[in-house]
């Protein structure tokens, strides 16, 4: 059975953005007839986040915005990266054979060089082996189970081609065929998310509308969304809207094409405002329930994960072992 897996770093309460661009889209394929592999990347996010209880509540709230929102742990694999070793190990072992030529092509490192050097700092400065090496351990998350298909955004495209390097280079230092290619699977029709105030939705920009947060506050979020200061009356630019970009990813066609019509005609800003509010209340208010009982029941979302994880290790296991195996460590 083909295999897909979806990481997920706990790195900040997840915001309306991150449930259309990743976990609806993710959350509808479950029950493809693959083989769906989520994981809480818990040591990937060790390298921005060095607060380890917020790192903990993080990986939790990770944890129970899926579930609440439908993914089924039953007939998924739903594990905490650290809570399956064979990566770390398999990790060394990719490490070994990573060409440093190709690490230094990431994006991420790049980038980080490239602002260093901009602002007359030392080529290297801040930058961690965390940052460095995280193409390989991301790796290594695929490759622990030879998963063939990885979804992710563009900017996330190269992981998935440095992936594929280091799967073939061992493949061929060893003369073995350990390891499956794998190969990125990018949503074309997948939109940028808007936020407060127009730009991305992005936590960094604080301007983000949280998926689990009481009803009162949710629609305060809303009410603060920037619009122009065209009359009620007057007809408007749906394509121009955050409010209606928001709201289209989220309703029916026929939903859509309604509010449309509404803003053709001329619609007041409270008044589309109060549309989106409706129908984000009507879509997460069940959701959030469920969210709140399984945040106050750790030791449940603990054990749900490391039912998961003793699955995943299962499967791991013997990739690892065909690896070191090849390698002559075993």
């Amino acid at each position: 059975m083909e295999r897909m897996l979806t990481g997920i770093t706990p790195s900040g309460v997840a915001h309306i953005g991150n449930y259309i661009g990743a976990i609806k889209p993710a959350l509808a394929e479950q029950q493809d007839g693959r083989e769906h592999f989520y994981f809480i990347a818990d040591y990937h996010s060790l390298v921005k986040c060095w607060d380890a209880s917020l790192r903990q509540q993080y990986s939790y709230d990770v944890a129970a915005t899926w579930l609440a929102l439908g993914l089924d742990a039953d007939k998924t694999l739903f594990y905490r990266q650290s809570d399956v070793p064979e990566i770390l190990e398999l990790n060394w072992l990719l490490t070994s054979v990573a060409a440093k030529g190709l690490l230094n092509r990431a994006h991420a490192y790049k980038d980080k060089v490239a602002k260093n050097v901009h602002e007359g700092q030392d080529a290297d400065n801040a930058i961690t082996m965390g940052l460095y090496c995280y193409p390989v351990l991301m790796a290594a998350d695929i490759l622990a189970f030879n998963a063939k298909y990885v979804p992710v955004g563009k900017d996330q495209i190269q992981h998935i081609e440095i992936a594929r390097d280091i799967a073939a280079r061992f493949n061929h230092i060893y003369q073995q065929e350990v390891f499956v290619q794998p190969e990125a699977v990018v949503n074309e029709k997948t939109q940028t998310i808007l936020g407060l105030d127009g730009r991305k939705m992005s936590k960094s920009y604080q301007n983000t509308i949280p998926v689990f947060t009481s009803s009162k506050q949710l629609r305060k979020n809303v009410m603060k969304i920037v619009t122009n200061s065209q009359l009620p009356e007057e007809p408007k630019d749906p394509e121009a809207c955050t409010v209606f970009s928001i709201y289209s990813a989220l309703a029916t066609d026929e939903q859509v094409k309604e509010l449309r019509a509404r803003y053709e005609q001329g619609i007041g800003w409270g008044e589309a405002k109060q549309v989106l509010y409706e129908h984000l209340e009507s879509l997460l208010q069940g959701p959030r329930e469920k969210y709140r009982a399984l945040m106050a029941d750790r030791a449940g979302l603990d054990r749900l994960l490391e039912q998961g994880a003793l699955r995943a290790r299962d499967i791991a296991g013997p990739i690892l072992q065909q690896a070191k195996r090849a390698a002559g460590v075993i």
